[in-house]
């Protein structure tokens, strides 16, 4: 095998180890390969060694990879800050995006949608930090945000996404998480059918899925340290 193919089944067996520790189903945590700045090759090892889903941080990337590889049953996430301008590519070529932070985002990514596609699949990012540096909406915001996303035609509301504050805690991960995981709680009582916690890295998988996580977003376990543009 690959290298490539080998790190994904090590991801997969730490997913599932730490699905089983959280008394899941592995089957209920999707592994979200992140395959911002590699090549479209290392991509293309991954769908080899059987991977369907990959994450794009910045949208012309990602879109020069998913028209190039057409055709194969991939699932393209777009992950990375989501400005007005580029609204339309997103919209119009991926099929998840992750980033949703404010109204006017999520209003112009519905009417952008192609009605000839299905609704976009969208999660709101909270800003689990409170940083002001940091992308999402407040935590406070989040279920008023979701109630308005989940109106608009083109775009299917799934979730939550965050980035917490990196630590190498164990406790401190669950903390964040945990977090996240009661804001998602709320928003599903007050009447919004949620499925969908996108949280957790290569650092900190083992605690997002103890809290919850049903998509983890995996880059250098995959492919290795990348090197930013």
């Amino acid at each position: 095998m690959s290298a490539i193919a080998d790190n994904l089944q090590a991801v997969q067996a730490r997913i599932s180890e730490a699905a089983a520790l959280a008394g899941r189903s592995p089957e209920s945590v999707r592994l979200l390969a992140v395959s911002k700045t590699w090549p479209l090759a290392c991509v293309v090892e991954a769908t080899e060694a059987g991977q369907r889903a990959f994450g794009e941080n910045y949208v012309q990337e990602g879109i020069d990879k998913l028209t190039a590889i057409a055709g194969r049953n991939l699932e393209w996430h777009f992950i990375g800050p989501l400005q007005s301008n580029k609204s339309r590519p997103v919209a119009e070529h991926f099929d998840w995006v992750h980033t949703i932070d404010r109204l006017k985002i999520a209003e112009r990514l519905s009417e952008q949608r192609p009605t000839y596609l299905p609704p976009l699949q969208a999660c709101i990012q909270v800003n689990i930090s409170g940083e002001a540096s940091k992308s999402g909406c407040s935590q406070d915001e989040a279920l008023t945000l979701c109630r308005a996303v989940a109106a608009l035609p083109g775009l299917r509301l799934r979730g939550l996404m965050a980035i917490p504050e990196p630590t190498d805690d164990p406790a401190a991960q669950r903390a964040q998480f945990h977090r996240v995981r009661e804001i998602y709680n709320h928003i599903r009582v007050a009447g919004l059918p949620l499925d969908t916690l996108s949280m957790g890295m290569s650092h900190d998988l083992e605690a997002a899925i103890a809290e919850g996580a049903t998509i983890v977003r995996i880059g250098t376990a995959i492919f290795g340290e990348r090197s930013y543009k």
